[in-house]
């Protein structure tokens, strides 16, 4: 059946069968062209599609698709039948290489960390928490949810760096916030070399112009980023995206897409996405909203049979599935006292001037209306307080809110006299506001003084020390942009606004600019639309709070704008407080100061701001000061009324929590790095690998243009004709200028071009990665693995091992229903004297007789291998009994966790049906509806969890017949 008919000693292969496949790995003639299977897919017509990459020369550096339906005489080569082919290169080094790019090739599929943590950044024990547990599940599923400025989209980087080199990050789609797209492509490519292919406004037009229409270009481009507006505002696109498939979605900053019971564009695009791939990363600081349905609603993204009621559960519903991780600063502190500076936090306080006086007594004297009728207490209050806030921001916010209140209730049809009241204590406040002069208004001028001030050190001519000035009005940015203009004398391009207005395109190029040194750009204007993810902090440590926030979400949000991992100054944090002689205006002043006392509180001791007022959403804290200050509550009382509740049965922050599972502290970051593995290697590193490739691949000739500088470990390339044509998936912007790539395999140096490139025109870097994941060592690599003429392996012989001794290094794949190589194995058979005397890892095997480390001889003459290929059907037949010895017990092994699973998703299952009835029985719907309710929640769920089960059955059920492929055969020569 299928594969068993590799041990019946075929000349070159067998031909497909209907019911097996090719594994991913496994060498197959199709169409009389040689190719490596990359991928299997299950395709519509009931078969599979095989996505191939050519190896034979005709088809060399082409991918192609193939319908096991169609072309039905597909061969799967034979390794007993594998042509041993003595190699007469320099020191074997044509062979060595060839081995070398198979061990790259693949790591094992484990839940160690191989590759990750290699990415040009500094090892951080925390960051390679999530790629651990997520690795732990059998695919991987997880909210990161790190509190602001710990690094989550590195964290991310890791992870899908350990999916990429297990065969199972071929085609990644991330979806995030427009202000983040060019900085989230940015670090998964200069920290990682993964091309994103930015679809914004530009680079949509961009591929709409280079594809032909008909086609989808998530199925063009295998790794893009877009933003999630884009998708929910072109219906083009989310066509396309009901159509495609990827082997990694990350969602950026998801609490934009949680469930607030609206049923919006985002949130139905995200349950969409969660089903169209197997590896789901969600990222977000504010996991919550402190309502459980929003928080189930991302849970049940990640795995829809979690939690059966949305609207009462715990955390022992999804915490054994390892589905959330959170840490905060304090969490992890001792593991990166270096990379964390202590932020510095001054407040700057100032006496209101005469004006504004008048101003607020103005405000506290309108006679605010409700329905046309003036009405006291909390109500009118509540009409005050929102003009209060835009008092407190600026005059000119506070004249536009005003302006726009009168033209409300002028335009609302019955100008009652109250009205009329209103409407003229309106316009006697904007009188006042008028009258507050730049020269007059307290705040704007502690600012200029502050900015003066040699000892808070900042220089409008230093370009290595920015400044980020935030405001939630956006007429308090642009009196600031034009009057600092004047008053600091600062030129146009010296200042900046960014807010919600702005097109993607347009936030983009401000925060690229703001990072470049460079770059005139001295002041950062910012809206909270900046206060959500941005890295502002290269160029900036200084962060002032024109105006003081409402919310607790909105210090933490902004003030991670420059206090993140990675600053390499210290933060410092200013406020800038404004002191009234009048008692109500002084009151609600002091409540925003105890806001800010709150958030240094939980910077310092608990982590979370928002556990104080226990609602996990901006916009409900703000509520909660608006409601404080309207019903008179004092400071003192506003204090005392929201502190973190630690005595009303579980938190709900409690469920993001890992206690129980995780240690901590020096502990867990103990056990993180005792997770870092490597896999086998001849080369002492990767620019050695590369710089012996090239050599062995151009051999003299023309095609492959290279110099390498051992004294920088850099290498510069031209591209041939087929790396070439894998560029055009990379980004235009990661193209190099006349195909030639400088690469430099030192993630130090490479994180000092990264600085080094903020200050180029170019803002990405001329210097590459050069390390396993990047496009020029995967094409080097395939190169190597096809340099032996079809269905053929290299013979060395080494002096250090016995004179009749020959080994064979075989590589045994087993994969899933699914195709995807679920167990991997490297193994050597050794025979002495003809005997089969041990089959051994590939790695343990290398280390014995150290294989790579010290250089061979090779006289370059041809030698007989008729002895090897006599023994080669046995050795092949050894190795199929230990692979499938161990196939067997990973079953066994598996066997536990699949019928544990079942058995849970049967548990689930009642649980969703027991909460049907529950909810049903209460309903007072007539019977028909219920009984149409049952029906459809009925098959629903039923839906689910068969799918569900499915997946299981087909992700952890191997094949029975391993896939094996010779790599090559060391024979034992005398010294």
């Amino acid at each position: 059946m299928g594969l068993e008919l590799q041990s019946k000693g075929l000349p070159v292969g067998h031909k497909h069968q209907a019911a097996t496949m090719p594994s991913p790995g496994a060498r197959v003639v199709i169409r009389d062209a040689e190719w490596i299977v990359r991928r299997v897919d299950n395709a519509s017509d009931g078969g599979w599609q095989l996505t191939c990459d050519g190896v034979s020369e005709v088809v060399r550096g082409r991918t192609g698709m193939f319908l096991t339906q169609l072309d039905k005489d597909i061969q799967v080569l034979d390794p007993a039948a594998t042509e041993l082919i003595p190699d007469v290169s320099p020191r074997f080094s044509s062979a060595l290489l060839h081995i070398e790019s198979h061990l790259r090739s693949r790591v094992p599929n484990d839940g160690r960390i191989y590759i990750g943590h290699r990415g040009a950044m500094d090892v951080v024990p925390y960051q390679l928490d999530p790629a651990l547990q997520a690795l732990k599940q059998h695919r991987q599923r997880i909210l990161i949810a790190d509190a602001v400025g710990l690094g989550k989209t590195l964290e991310a980087g890791i992870l899908v760096s350990e999916l990429i080199q297990r065969g199972r990050g071929a085609r990644i789609l991330v979806v995030t916030q427009k202000s983040m797209l060019t900085q989230f492509q940015k670090e998964f490519w200069n920290r990682f070399t993964i091309p994103l292919v930015r679809l914004d406004s530009v680079g949509l037009a961009r591929v709409r112009r280079d594809i032909p229409s008909n086609h989808n270009p998530f199925y063009f481009y295998d790794k893009t980023i877009i933003s999630i507006d884009t998708l929910k505002g072109d219906l083009e696109y989310r066509n396309y995206l009901e159509n495609a498939w990827w082997d990694v979605i990350i969602i950026d900053e998801t609490h934009n897409v949680a469930d607030r019971g609206t049923n919006s564009q985002r949130s139905r695009l995200a349950k969409l996405l969660a089903t169209r791939s197997d590896t789901l990363i969600l990222l977000s600081a504010t996991p919550h909203d402190g309502r459980a349905r929003s928080f189930a609603s991302l849970v049940n993204m990640l795995d829809p049979t979690a939690i059966s009621d949305p609207d009462s559960y715990t955390a022992d519903d999804f915490r054994d599935k390892g589905l959330v991780i959170r840490r905060f600063k304090k969490d992890i502190q001792s593991q990166v006292k270096s990379a964390f500076k202590e932020r510095e936090v001054r407040c700057e306080r100032h006496d209101a001037s005469t004006q504004e006086e008048l101003a607020y007594e103005a405000l506290l004297s309108i006679p605010f209306t409700t329905g046309g009728k003036h009405e006291g207490g909390k109500r009118g209050e509540l009409v005050r307080i929102g003009l209060q806030k835009s008092v407190f921001s600026s005059p000119a916010a506070a004249l536009a809110s005003a302006a726009n209140r009168i033209g409300v209730l002028q335009s609302a049809g019955d100008v009652t006299p109250d009205v009329v009241r209103e409407i003229e204590g309106l316009q006697q406040f904007m009188q006042c506001l008028e009258a507050i002069t730049p020269k007059s208004y307290g705040k704007y001028q502690k600012l200029l003084k502050l900015l003066g001030d040699a000892q808070f050190g900042w220089s409008k001519s230093d370009t290595n020390d920015r400044l980020v000035i935030f405001s939630e009005r956006i007429e308090t940015l642009k009196f600031l942009y034009a009057q600092m203009i004047e008053d600091l004398r600062l030129p146009e391009s010296a200042i900046a606004l960014l807010h919600g207005g702005l097109s993607d395109t347009e936030q983009q190029g401000l925060v690229e600019e703001f990072g470049k040194s460079e770059s005139k750009l001295r002041v950062l204007l910012c809206s909270d639309v900046a206060s959500e993810g941005l890295n502002l902090h290269y160029l900036s440590h200084r962060l002032i709070h024109f105006d003081m926030p409402w919310s607790l979400m909105v210090f933490q949000q902004r003030n991670g704008r420059v206090d993140r991992y990675g600053q390499s100054q210290t933060p410092m944090i200013v406020y800038l407080i404004t002191e009234s002689q009048n008692a109500k205006i002084r009151g609600d002043m002091r409540i925003l100061e105890i806001l800010q006392t709150k958030d240094q509180q939980a910077y310092e001791n608990i982590g979370d701001p928002s556990v104080f007022m226990n609602v996990y959403d901006s916009a409900l804290e703000e509520q909660l000061t608006e409601a404080a200050m309207a019903e008179g509550m004092s400071a003192d009382q506003f204090d005392a009324t929201y502190q973190p509740k630690t005595d009303e049965g579980e938190d709900f922050l409690s469920m993001f929590m890992n206690a129980g599972e995780e240690t901590q502290g020096e502990d867990a970051a103990k056990s993180s790095l005792d997770s870092i593995a490597s896999v086998p290697s001849l080369y002492s590193s990767d620019y050695d690998f590369a710089k012996t490739a090239l050599s062995v691949l151009s051999n003299g000739g023309g095609e492959i243009q290279w110099q390498p500088n051992d004294t920088s470990q850099r290498i510069i390339l031209t591209a041939p004709l087929d790396l070439k044509v894998r560029m055009r998936q990379l980004p235009r912007e990661l193209r190099p200028e006349n195909d030639q790539f400088v690469l430099c395999s030192d993630p130090i140096q490479i994180q000092s071009e990264v600085v080094r490139c903020r200050q180029d025109e170019n803002a990405w870097p001329k210097v590459h990665y050069l390390w396993p994941q990047h496009v020029v060592m995967e094409w080097m690599a395939d190169r190597l693995r096809s340099s032996y003429r079809r269905h053929s392996a290299p013979v060395i012989r080494v002096s250090n091992q016995d004179a009749g001794q020959m080994t064979f290094l075989v590589a045994g794949t087993i994969p899933n229903r699914k195709g995807q190589p679920l167990v991997i194995h490297w193994l050597a058979g050794t025979f002495q004297n003809g005997k089969m005397i041990q089959v051994e890892e590939i790695g343990d095997y290398i280390g014995r007789i150290g294989l790579g480390k010290t250089p061979l001889a090779n006289t370059g003459e041809a030698f007989d291998t008729t002895p090897m290929q006599k023994l080669l059907p046995t050795a092949i037949e050894a190795v199929r009994n230990e692979v499938i010895a161990r196939r067997d017990a990973f079953d066994k092994q598996i066997k536990a966790q699949l019928d544990h699973q079942i058995a849970e998703l049967k548990r689930l299952r009642g649980r969703q049906f027991e909460q049907l009835n529950i909810k049903l029985e209460k309903s007072e719907q007539i019977q028909s509806i219920k009984e149409r309710r049952r029906a459809e929640r009925t098959t629903e769920i039923n839906t689910i969890f068969d799918d569900y089960q499915k997946w299981i059955e087909d992700t952890l059920t191997t094949e029975r017949d391993p896939y094996l492929q010779v790599i090559a055969v060391v024979a034992g020569s005398k010294a």
